[in-house]
């Protein structure tokens, strides 16, 4: 068993998803036993954002690849079978400006490639990346899962989207609402998404 964790929080030591992530996983690999994990720092550690000269290289013989096209090709690479070799993902994903940070869309971009993990065909685009399971660890200042919060909703959705496009259809949400909303609301939520946590793991 795999598992592949993300973090994309730039808050540090005083974000919730990165509290509830690293809980989540320590349950996942008690559940699991043996289990390797593959950890990623998105904001420490960003993944550069695509441009034109790192997609050029697919456009570009390999012979007349720049020197950061190399790089960024032999990232790319790595990342995409990080993702494909993992049969657990859980990927922290707090809710920025109605969305999620743009550390964990570049990512995304990364691990989204035509061909690899999925294709388009006579009928349409087919996902080549089945067989997961996804953890979302969401965090959102407000409160967000109600019918007025919904329409302002690009996370989550967003990510049950683009993960359903890749071909995941077991997409699980751990979600901490209102935790900008005062001492109290906060906690609540903590404690709500860690018994969701327990809940998930047994």
């Amino acid at each position: 068993m795999k598992i592949l964790h993300l973090d994309s929080s730039v808050l540090n030591d005083n974000s919730v998803t990165r509290q509830l992530t690293r809980a989540l996983v320590d349950s996942l690999q008690a559940q699991h036993g043996s289990t390797g994990v593959i950890y990623h720092d998105l904001a420490s550690n960003e993944i550069p954002h695509l441009s034109g000269e790192i997609l050029g290289a697919a456009f570009t013989p390999e012979s007349d690849w720049s020197e950061l096209q190399r790089s960024e090709r032999a990232r790319s690479e790595q990342l995409i079978g990080e993702f494909l070799g993992s049969e657990i993902l859980v990927i922290g994903a707090p809710m920025y400006n109605f969305s999620i940070p743009s550390q964990l869309k570049a990512w995304i971009d990364r691990v989204a490639v035509a061909g690899r993990t999925f294709k388009y065909t006579d009928t349409g685009p087919v996902g080549l990346a089945g067989g997961k399971t996804v953890y979302v660890v969401s965090a959102r200042g407000g409160v967000y899962s109600n019918e007025q919060g919904q329409a302002m909703d690009f996370q989550e959705d967003y990510l049950k989207t683009v993960l359903g496009f890749l071909g995941i259809s077991d997409v699980r949400f751990i979600r901490a609402e209102a935790v900008a909303m005062g001492d109290d609301a906060r906690s609540n939520a903590l404690n709500a998404a860690k018994e969701a946590i327990a809940q998930a793991t047994r």
